[in-house]
């Protein structure tokens, strides 16, 4: 493997995780998949179609906004990466429409795509709208009941949406089913993977097309800090996307990287290595290998399993992974609506739960901390008008 957040090693791992655990029907799949990512992402004609699309279609680069109201309570410098403000609503658009215009070029017409909160749903059904592809969604019967917004705004966008009732009908079980729907219809579907999770080469490719995050954040936070970067960079982690999309951007710098896990998922923190969607990662297993259920008060971190290159970040050291329970999230998403009046989604309150826990302890006040705010809030105030009644 290159250097910190470089490339994979040949066998598709970062250290020890990683690889291609899948059946042996998509492994062409998977090898034509790898061969036209990095020719894709070598032609310098792809790379600006996509800049292009993401600024004028996808609203980038979103801004950094320093939280004056919240960092003088907390005594500490507080910068939130906006991705709520991209189009869709998070930082999902970016590797998606990514992803839609290398399944364009690679001649696939239909698009199957896996969603907990809606986001990646949303972002997968609006670029198939934008590309003129045929888009199915699956989703877990749980989620679909706590994010029905979400679930019309993809019909709306043409997509059809397939409730998932087998398992734990969450994140998880949404992906076994778009699996099985990308193994019965490889020659003409490409699996629009919303995290960098599954086998590769999804990990790696849909770390780099969010890179973008990050390497947007680096330039922001120079130029807000004076030529600085920031103490601290914090994202929540459940795939993982939004957090190596961001770590991308810092990994060579000095900066503490962060990766907050909702207590109930914590597969770092409380998981063991195993094999999940056709990737070697940390996983919440029991001690014959079963997976256990995860649990979140946000359906994105929903989730039993993490990323393989966050995998590797915490066994190599360069990045350290939190938790943060749903009390304490609940709180953070009322306290930056109320402070700074930015509502976020309940995936990001779980960044600023930590930091607003460990400010003034494990974070020394004065510190500048970025945290990533990978989604807005639109989605989850009616799940949490609910939960506070």
């Amino acid at each position: 493997m290159g250097g910190v957040m470089g490339p994979p090693g040949s066998d598709g791992r970062f250290g020890g995780f990683g690889g291609t655990f899948v059946p042996e029907s998509l492994v062409p799949a998977c090898h034509e998949l790898d061969e036209a990512f990095r020719a894709a992402w070598a032609d310098g004609g792809f790379r600006s179609e996509l800049s292009q699309i993401l600024a004028e279609f996808g609203g980038r680069p979103t801004p950094v906004t320093e939280c004056r109201r919240l960092s003088e309570r907390l005594g500490v410098r507080l910068l939130l990466k906006r991705e709520d403000l991209a189009h869709t609503g998070s930082h999902k658009i970016n590797n998606v429409v990514g992803q839609t215009l290398l399944a364009a070029r690679m001649g696939k017409r239909r698009l199957v795509a896996e969603t907990g909160a809606g986001q990646h749903g949303v972002a997968s059904a609006t670029a198939a709208a934008l590309f003129g592809l045929e888009c199915v969604v699956y989703m877990g019967a749980v989620d679909v009941e706590r994010q029905e917004l979400n679930v019309f705004r993809m019909e709306l966008l043409g997509a059809e949406v397939r409730p998932v009732r087998s398992g734990s009908r969450t994140l998880k079980d949404a992906v076994n089913e778009a699996l099985r729907d990308w193994v019965a219809s490889v020659g003409t579907t490409h699996y629009c993977l919303g995290s960098v999770m599954g086998p590769h080469p999804y990990p790696w490719m849909v770390r780099e097309m969010q890179r973008v995050v990050g390497d947007e954040a680096r330039l922001q936070c120079r130029q807000l800090l004076a030529g600085a970067d920031p103490d601290w960079v914090v994202a929540c982690v459940g795939g993982g996307s939004n957090a190596a999309g961001t770590f991308a951007g810092f990994a060579d710098t000095p900066a503490r990287l962060v990766g907050v896990e909702a207590a109930g998922g914590a597969a770092i923190t409380r998981g063991v290595p195993g094999v999940l969607h056709g990737m070697k990662s940390y996983l919440l297993q029991d001690e014959v290998g079963q997976i256990l259920e995860a649990h979140s008060v946000s359906a994105g971190l929903d989730y039993p399993g993490v990323g393989p290159e966050h995998a590797h970040l915490a066994t190599s050291g360069r990045a350290r992974y939190e938790t943060a329970a749903d009390a304490e999230v609940l709180d953070a998403f009322r306290l930056l609506s109320q402070t700074e009046g930015i509502i976020p989604a309940l995936e990001s309150a779980h960044a600023l739960a930590w930091v607003v826990r460990q400010a003034g302890h494990d974070i020394p006040r004065g510190d500048t901390v970025l945290v990533t705010l990978s989604g807005r809030g639109d989605k989850d105030v009616a799940q949490v008008r609910d939960l506070w009644r």
